[in-house]
């Protein structure tokens, strides 16, 4: 089973879950997590290609997409002024990203929930609401 998880760049709240098996490529729900009026998305370099599931245009000055470079990609680049730009941006990308993976962390690692019983998709997608609603509430009171 995978969670797919939306969060607010701004306070780090959660704002849309999904459960689906593992088979399932990260990229394909980004179109169900993303709130429409979102300006920008940030997601990491698995999100490679999200602008289609986002029916936007690739390379778009409207895009909303801010995806991180693949590693492999900027490793084959020669130090140049473009290769450090591109490090710094991947670098603001990554600490916004962070915020993304603390209700996760809360999740797995406050509340236990690391292994899945499987119980059906239905049942744990129901229990992922449960804990990230738990998880909402104790990051809003911090």
């Amino acid at each position: 089973m995978k969670a797919h998880i939306g969060v607010d760049a701004a306070n780090g709240l959660t704002y849309s879950v999904a459960a689906t098996s593992a088979n399932v490529a990260y990229v394909t729900m980004a179109g169900a997590l993303v709130q429409e009026y979102a300006r920008r998305v940030y997601d990491d370099a698995v999100y490679t290609g999200m602008w289609k599931h986002l029916d936007e245009e690739n390379d778009a000055p409207d895009s909303r997409c801010c995806i991180a470079a693949k590693r492999g990609t900027i490793k084959k680049m020669e130090d140049s002024p473009m290769k450090t730009l591109i490090l710094a941006f991947d670098k603001t990308k990554a600490s916004i990203l962070s915020k993304v993976m603390h209700p996760f962390h809360v999740t797995k690692n406050l509340f236990g929930y690391r292994k899945v019983r499987h119980q059906g998709v239905g049942k744990n997608q129901a229990q992922l609401f449960a804990l990230f609603a738990l998880g909402i509430l104790l990051l809003a009171t911090r």
